[in-house]
């Protein structure tokens, strides 16, 4: 049995017309395979469901999720419908009702298993299983939801778990572009990628696909191809690095601007005391990105810079302001008017100035770095928001991505 596993995001099913666009896609393949569909909410469904939540303000996870976790099943039910009306033997499943059991993690769960023979007997009577992504159920059977973006991490564990021919996930745009096209119209798509390189993409602010996904794409060796609803282009190949003849230096030139910097002044500077700091965090959940650490004057204390996502910022501090007789700080503050700019490539393992040119361009355009982190093929730098498309222009020029 050859199945290829179909994920819509939340623009290809906005309204009813686009569903039915989607069911069009389907029926074009569901000649030659079995198909489960994995669908997310209607775009800006998710967020009014939130708007809901917040006006009950009230916490209570496992309800939040509840509610959080309705929007695909409208779009699951619908899709199923028109399929079933065009004469396509379609059934919809929800997480639960698979399983796709989780941890216990409401709003950021993570899969753990996935019973799969629910899906592998609905294909004895049915050619296409529509199924709700971005949630699942936990072991004491509580509807949970993967975090935003969940959807993609959905429709990759399915495919894993199916040994699927390939994951499309299917979006607004016609693939993953060299960056942002909104910013620099001359951003180029890109043909092939390695998961090295869209993991380092997406982490660091490209919004193609969540992070967790490529992660496990890449663990499983599975083909994904990122390509647009709204044409029949191809679009572009996350393929294993082996797979690629030429790699480029620089790939892209992403941006974030969801990013906070934090400082904390004053910290005795001895051992133990980072990973307080950072093991407060942890407990929270809370990931922190760029570290810089310099030693004060007075040779006893230090000062500490780190970045967390914007949303974060918030307990962030209030977490640390609790500790702070445990850390001993003298000053902690936050800046959220930032944004973290990274240049990504294969090719950096063995190429050399790659920084030098990041660095020279950047004071070329006057561009203050305020942090700078590296991988073998990352290099990220925080600035002020303010220049993050002076920033992302001329960097995508230097390195010739245009």
């Amino acid at each position: 049995m050859k199945i290829v596993i179909m994920k819509f995001g939340g623009t290809s099913v906005a309204d009813l017309e686009k569903i039915q666009n989607v069911s069009k896609i389907v029926s074009d393949s569901v000649r030659d395979f079995k198909i489960v569909v994995v669908l997310s909410a209607m775009a800006g469904a998710t967020n009014e469901l939130q708007k809901l939540i917040d006006k009950v303000n009230f916490t209570s996870l496992p309800e939040q999720d509840l509610v959080i976790t309705s929007g695909e099943q409208v779009t699951v039910g619908l899709l199923s419908m028109i399929l079933n009306k065009q004469g396509i033997k379609s059934i919809p499943l929800l997480g639960w009702q698979v399983p796709i059991i989780t941890d216990s993690n409401h709003e950021k769960a993570k899969i753990l298993n996935i019973n799969n023979s629910k899906i592998l007997n609905c294909f004895e009577d049915h050619d296409v299983v529509v199924l709700a992504g971005f949630q699942g159920v936990s072991k004491e059977g509580m509807v949970t939801s993967l975090g935003r973006g969940g959807s993609d991490t959905t429709a990759v564990a399915i495919a894993a778990s199916l040994n699927a021919e390939r994951c499309d996930i299917y979006t607004d745009v016609e693939g993953v572009y060299s960056t942002d096209p909104n910013i620099d119209k001359s951003a180029k798509k890109i043909d092939k990628i390695s998961y090295e390189e869209m993991l380092e993409m997406s982490s660091m602010g490209a919004k193609v696909l969540q992070t967790r996904s490529v992660e496990l794409a890449m663990k499983n060796n599975l083909t994904l191809q990122v390509l647009s609803s709204l044409t029949t282009k191809p679009g572009t190949l996350i393929v294993n690095e082996k797979k690629l003849i030429e790699k480029e230096v620089v790939s892209g030139v992403t941006y974030s601007k969801n990013e906070s910097k934090i400082t904390i002044s004053g910290v005795p500077d001895k051992p133990g005391i980072s990973a307080i700091i950072f093991g407060i965090l942890a407990k929270k959940n809370i990931n922190v990105d760029m570290i810089v650490q310099n030693i004060s004057q007075d040779g006893v204390s230090a000062n500490l810079t780190f970045t967390v996502q914007s949303r974060d910022t918030d307990v962030s501090k209030d977490e640390l302001e609790k500790n702070i007789a445990k850390i001993k700080y003298k000053h902690i503050s936050t800046d959220t008017d930032v944004t973290k700019i990274s240049v990504v490539g294969m090719g950096m393992m063995s190429q050399t100035g790659v920084a030098e040119k990041m660095f020279k361009t950047l004071a070329s355009e006057k561009i203050n770095i305020l942090a700078i982190s590296t991988s073998e093929i990352k290099i990220s730098v925080l600035i002020g928001k303010k220049f993050t498309e002076q920033a992302v222009k001329a960097l995508h020029s230097v390195y010739k991505l245009n």
